[in-house]
Protein backbone atom coordinates (compact mmCIF):
# COMPACT_ATOMS: atom_id res chain seq x y z
CA UNK A 1 0.00 0.00 0.00
CA UNK A 2 1.14 3.44 -0.82
CA UNK A 3 2.18 5.97 2.13
CA UNK A 4 1.41 9.21 2.58
CA UNK A 5 4.19 9.24 5.19
CA UNK A 6 7.36 7.87 5.21
CA UNK A 7 9.95 8.13 8.29
CA UNK A 8 12.97 6.43 7.96
CA UNK A 9 16.01 6.55 10.09
CA UNK A 10 14.68 9.74 11.97
CA UNK A 11 17.40 10.99 14.37
CA UNK A 12 16.92 14.20 16.70
CA UNK A 13 19.20 14.93 19.93
CA UNK A 14 19.32 16.33 22.52
CA UNK A 15 21.67 16.96 25.76
CA UNK A 16 19.49 14.75 27.81
CA UNK A 17 16.84 12.90 25.63
CA UNK A 18 16.28 12.52 21.44
CA UNK A 19 14.36 10.38 19.28
CA UNK A 20 16.59 7.99 17.32
CA UNK A 21 16.25 5.83 14.34
CA UNK A 22 12.67 6.47 14.18
CA UNK A 23 11.29 4.42 11.41
CA UNK A 24 7.48 3.87 10.39
CA UNK A 25 4.93 4.54 7.55
CA UNK A 26 1.39 6.45 7.75
CA UNK A 27 -0.46 4.18 4.78
CA UNK A 28 -2.89 6.12 3.01
CA UNK A 29 -6.51 5.69 4.29
CA UNK A 30 -5.24 4.79 7.30
CA UNK A 31 -5.14 6.57 10.88
CA UNK A 32 -1.89 5.73 12.82
CA UNK A 33 -1.82 6.45 16.67
CA UNK A 34 1.36 7.07 18.42
CA UNK A 35 1.79 6.15 22.08
CA UNK A 36 4.70 6.24 24.77
CA UNK A 37 4.93 7.60 27.96
CA UNK A 38 5.46 11.46 29.16
CA UNK A 39 8.93 12.25 27.56
CA UNK A 40 9.22 9.14 25.78
CA UNK A 41 10.01 11.18 22.08
CA UNK A 42 5.93 11.80 20.63
CA UNK A 43 6.04 15.19 20.26
CA UNK A 44 9.93 15.29 19.66
CA UNK A 45 9.17 12.76 16.41
CA UNK A 46 5.84 15.14 15.55
CA UNK A 47 8.03 18.25 15.31
CA UNK A 48 11.01 16.55 13.57
CA UNK A 49 9.50 15.08 10.91
CA UNK A 50 7.72 18.63 10.27
CA UNK A 51 10.97 20.24 10.50
CA UNK A 52 10.19 22.86 13.20
CA UNK A 53 13.00 21.11 15.04
CA UNK A 54 15.74 20.58 12.91
CA UNK A 55 16.99 16.42 12.02
CA UNK A 56 20.18 15.22 13.24
CA UNK A 57 19.78 12.66 10.59
CA UNK A 58 16.82 10.33 8.47
CA UNK A 59 14.72 11.03 5.87
CA UNK A 60 10.78 11.85 5.75
CA UNK A 61 9.05 11.99 2.98
CA UNK A 62 5.13 13.43 2.78
CA UNK A 63 3.30 12.79 -0.15
CA UNK A 64 6.65 11.55 -1.85
CA UNK A 65 8.07 14.79 -1.05
CA UNK A 66 11.11 15.27 1.41
CA UNK A 67 11.94 18.78 0.89
CA UNK A 68 8.31 20.26 2.57
CA UNK A 69 7.62 22.83 -0.04
CA UNK A 70 4.85 25.33 0.18
CA UNK A 71 2.64 22.45 -1.97
CA UNK A 72 3.47 19.87 0.62
CA UNK A 73 2.89 22.01 3.17
CA UNK A 74 -0.67 23.04 2.02
CA UNK A 75 -1.28 19.61 1.78
CA UNK A 76 -0.77 18.99 5.81
CA UNK A 77 -3.37 19.75 8.65
CA UNK A 78 -1.49 20.28 12.38
CA UNK A 79 -2.97 20.60 15.67
CA UNK A 80 -0.61 21.01 18.82
CA UNK A 81 -1.73 21.10 22.13
CA UNK A 82 -1.82 24.71 22.79
CA UNK A 83 -3.18 28.33 21.44
CA UNK A 84 -2.81 28.62 17.64
CA UNK A 85 -4.96 31.89 16.69
CA UNK A 86 -4.80 35.52 17.45
CA UNK A 87 -7.25 35.40 20.62
CA UNK A 88 -8.70 38.72 19.73
CA UNK A 89 -10.62 36.88 16.17
CA UNK A 90 -14.04 35.70 16.93
CA UNK A 91 -14.80 32.51 14.61
CA UNK A 92 -16.30 34.67 11.69
CA UNK A 93 -13.50 36.98 11.33
CA UNK A 94 -10.86 33.94 11.50
CA UNK A 95 -12.43 32.63 8.64
CA UNK A 96 -12.17 35.46 6.67
CA UNK A 97 -7.86 35.50 7.48
CA UNK A 98 -7.95 31.68 6.74
CA UNK A 99 -10.08 31.97 3.38
CA UNK A 100 -6.68 33.73 2.21
CA UNK A 101 -4.39 31.75 3.36
CA UNK A 102 -5.91 28.42 1.81
CA UNK A 103 -6.85 28.12 -1.78
CA UNK A 104 -8.49 25.02 -0.69
CA UNK A 105 -10.64 26.65 2.37
CA UNK A 106 -14.32 25.14 2.86
CA UNK A 107 -15.78 27.98 4.73
CA UNK A 108 -19.40 25.75 4.20
CA UNK A 109 -17.97 23.17 6.01
CA UNK A 110 -15.87 24.77 8.81
CA UNK A 111 -18.85 26.51 9.91
CA UNK A 112 -21.22 23.57 9.67
CA UNK A 113 -18.17 21.53 11.96
CA UNK A 114 -18.76 24.75 14.23
CA UNK A 115 -22.08 24.17 14.92
CA UNK A 116 -21.81 20.27 15.50
CA UNK A 117 -18.95 21.38 18.35
CA UNK A 118 -21.25 24.17 19.40
CA UNK A 119 -18.53 26.74 19.16
CA UNK A 120 -20.17 30.38 19.36
CA UNK A 121 -18.65 32.38 16.25
CA UNK A 122 -19.35 36.09 17.59
CA UNK A 123 -17.34 35.43 20.52
CA UNK A 124 -13.90 36.34 21.07
CA UNK A 125 -11.12 33.21 21.11
CA UNK A 126 -9.81 34.91 24.42
CA UNK A 127 -12.78 33.60 26.04
CA UNK A 128 -12.69 29.94 24.49
CA UNK A 129 -12.05 27.46 27.23
CA UNK A 130 -8.75 25.50 25.98
CA UNK A 131 -10.95 22.79 25.41
CA UNK A 132 -12.77 24.93 22.88
CA UNK A 133 -9.57 26.29 21.87
CA UNK A 134 -8.62 22.59 20.64
CA UNK A 135 -11.70 21.93 18.75
CA UNK A 136 -11.42 24.98 16.78
CA UNK A 137 -7.67 23.85 15.92
CA UNK A 138 -9.43 20.54 15.24
CA UNK A 139 -12.15 22.19 12.92
CA UNK A 140 -9.90 24.62 10.89
CA UNK A 141 -7.26 21.55 10.17
CA UNK A 142 -10.29 19.49 8.56
CA UNK A 143 -11.17 22.43 6.66
CA UNK A 144 -9.26 23.02 3.91
CA UNK A 145 -9.03 19.66 2.02
CA UNK A 146 -5.63 18.92 3.76
CA UNK A 147 -4.34 15.45 2.29
CA UNK A 148 -2.70 14.43 5.96
CA UNK A 149 -3.54 15.43 9.54
CA UNK A 150 -0.53 15.22 12.30
CA UNK A 151 -2.45 15.61 15.29
CA UNK A 152 -0.38 15.79 19.39
CA UNK A 153 -2.75 15.07 21.90
CA UNK A 154 -5.77 16.63 19.90
CA UNK A 155 -8.71 15.30 22.16
CA UNK A 156 -6.90 15.83 25.54
CA UNK A 157 -9.06 17.82 27.61
CA UNK A 158 -12.39 17.22 25.81
CA UNK A 159 -15.42 14.96 27.66
CA UNK A 160 -16.27 11.63 26.42
CA UNK A 161 -18.80 12.84 24.09
CA UNK A 162 -17.20 15.44 22.27
CA UNK A 163 -14.20 13.27 21.51
CA UNK A 164 -16.62 10.94 20.34
CA UNK A 165 -17.62 13.48 17.86
CA UNK A 166 -14.34 14.37 16.67
CA UNK A 167 -13.23 10.42 15.96
CA UNK A 168 -16.00 10.38 13.88
CA UNK A 169 -15.09 13.23 11.87
CA UNK A 170 -11.70 11.51 11.73
CA UNK A 171 -13.18 8.22 10.41
CA UNK A 172 -15.06 10.68 7.26
CA UNK A 173 -11.66 12.19 6.65
CA UNK A 174 -10.29 8.92 5.80
CA UNK A 175 -12.94 7.67 3.78
CA UNK A 176 -10.99 9.11 1.11
CA UNK A 177 -8.72 6.73 0.64
CA UNK A 178 -5.57 9.27 -0.28
CA UNK A 179 -5.37 11.41 2.97
CA UNK A 180 -4.06 9.91 6.42
CA UNK A 181 -3.72 10.79 10.15
CA UNK A 182 -1.10 10.65 11.94
CA UNK A 183 -2.08 11.08 16.00
CA UNK A 184 -0.31 11.46 19.22
CA UNK A 185 -2.82 10.66 22.05
CA UNK A 186 -2.21 9.25 25.88
CA UNK A 187 -5.92 8.33 25.44
CA UNK A 188 -5.89 4.74 24.13
CA UNK A 189 -9.35 3.67 23.78
CA UNK A 190 -9.38 6.95 21.70
CA UNK A 191 -7.09 4.95 19.44
CA UNK A 192 -8.75 1.64 19.90
CA UNK A 193 -12.05 3.06 18.24
CA UNK A 194 -9.92 4.84 15.16
CA UNK A 195 -6.58 3.35 14.49
CA UNK A 196 -5.32 1.12 11.92
CA UNK A 197 -1.83 0.99 13.58
CA UNK A 198 0.02 1.58 16.48
CA UNK A 199 3.96 3.15 17.03
CA UNK A 200 4.56 2.80 20.45
CA UNK A 201 7.95 4.63 21.33
CA UNK A 202 10.19 4.46 24.38
CA UNK A 203 12.89 6.62 25.77
CA UNK A 204 13.70 7.86 22.24
CA UNK A 205 12.90 4.87 19.79
CA UNK A 206 10.21 2.50 18.26
CA UNK A 207 9.64 -0.31 20.42
CA UNK A 208 7.05 -1.87 17.47
CA UNK A 209 5.06 -0.99 14.85
CA UNK A 210 1.32 -2.87 14.76
CA UNK A 211 -1.31 -3.24 13.25
CA UNK A 212 -4.20 -2.38 15.77
CA UNK A 213 -6.39 -5.46 14.65
CA UNK A 214 -3.70 -7.75 15.48
CA UNK A 215 -2.90 -6.47 18.93
CA UNK A 216 -6.47 -6.72 19.83
CA UNK A 217 -7.05 -9.41 18.33
CA UNK A 218 -4.12 -12.03 17.88
CA UNK A 219 -1.75 -10.76 21.67
CA UNK A 220 -3.06 -11.78 24.82
CA UNK A 221 -1.69 -11.24 28.52
CA UNK A 222 -1.41 -14.54 30.85
CA UNK A 223 -0.98 -13.95 34.30
CA UNK A 224 1.49 -16.74 35.42
CA UNK A 225 3.85 -18.54 37.55
CA UNK A 226 7.92 -19.08 36.96
CA UNK A 227 7.02 -22.97 36.08
CA UNK A 228 4.19 -21.85 33.50
CA UNK A 229 5.99 -19.44 31.98
CA UNK A 230 8.97 -21.64 31.01
CA UNK A 231 6.72 -24.25 29.68
CA UNK A 232 4.95 -21.39 27.20
CA UNK A 233 7.23 -21.40 23.70
CA UNK A 234 9.50 -18.98 24.11
CA UNK A 235 8.31 -18.05 20.13
CA UNK A 236 5.07 -16.86 21.61
CA UNK A 237 6.35 -14.79 23.79
CA UNK A 238 6.65 -10.95 22.75
CA UNK A 239 7.31 -9.35 26.81
CA UNK A 240 7.41 -10.75 30.34
CA UNK A 241 6.89 -8.48 33.47
CA UNK A 242 8.04 -9.43 37.14
CA UNK A 243 5.13 -9.38 39.38
CA UNK A 244 4.80 -10.54 43.38
CA UNK A 245 2.92 -13.83 42.23
CA UNK A 246 4.93 -14.56 39.46
CA UNK A 247 4.81 -13.03 35.54
CA UNK A 248 2.45 -10.75 33.37
CA UNK A 249 3.05 -12.13 29.87
CA UNK A 250 2.43 -10.52 26.54
CA UNK A 251 1.46 -13.66 23.57
CA UNK A 252 1.40 -13.18 20.01
CA UNK A 253 -0.83 -15.98 19.40
CA UNK A 254 -3.07 -16.50 21.81
CA UNK A 255 -5.52 -19.05 20.57
CA UNK A 256 -2.40 -20.95 20.14
CA UNK A 257 -1.26 -20.70 24.02
CA UNK A 258 -4.75 -21.16 25.34
CA UNK A 259 -4.66 -24.75 22.99
CA UNK A 260 -1.38 -25.52 24.08
CA UNK A 261 -1.83 -24.49 27.66
CA UNK A 262 -5.29 -24.88 28.93
CA UNK A 263 -4.44 -24.75 32.81
CA UNK A 264 -3.97 -20.97 32.15
CA UNK A 265 -6.24 -17.99 31.36
CA UNK A 266 -5.56 -15.85 28.71
CA UNK A 267 -7.25 -12.28 28.12
CA UNK A 268 -7.07 -10.08 25.91
CA UNK A 269 -4.78 -7.31 25.57
CA UNK A 270 -5.51 -3.64 25.84
CA UNK A 271 -3.62 -0.99 24.37
CA UNK A 272 -3.04 0.13 27.64
CA UNK A 273 -1.85 -2.55 29.40
CA UNK A 274 1.15 -3.52 25.93
CA UNK A 275 2.14 -0.39 26.95
CA UNK A 276 2.80 -0.94 30.51
CA UNK A 277 3.92 -3.98 30.41
CA UNK A 278 6.63 -3.49 27.47
CA UNK A 279 7.34 -0.53 29.80
CA UNK A 280 8.94 -2.59 33.05
CA UNK A 281 9.04 -5.80 31.19
CA UNK A 282 12.19 -7.32 29.88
Amino acid sequence: MENILEIKNLTKKYKDAGIYDISFNVPKGSIVGLIGRNGAGKTTTIKTLLDISKKDSGEVYILGDNSLSIETKNNIGVVFDGDTFPEGLNIKKLNKILKEIYKNWNEELFFSYANKLELPVDKKLKQFSKGMKMKLSIIVSLSYNAKLLILDEPTSGLDPVVRDEILDMFLDFIQDENKGILVSSHITSDLEKVADYIVFIDKGKVIFFESKDKIIYEYGIVKCTEEDLEKINNNNILVKCKKSYGYDVIVKNKEEVKENHKNLTVDNCTIDELMVIYTKGE
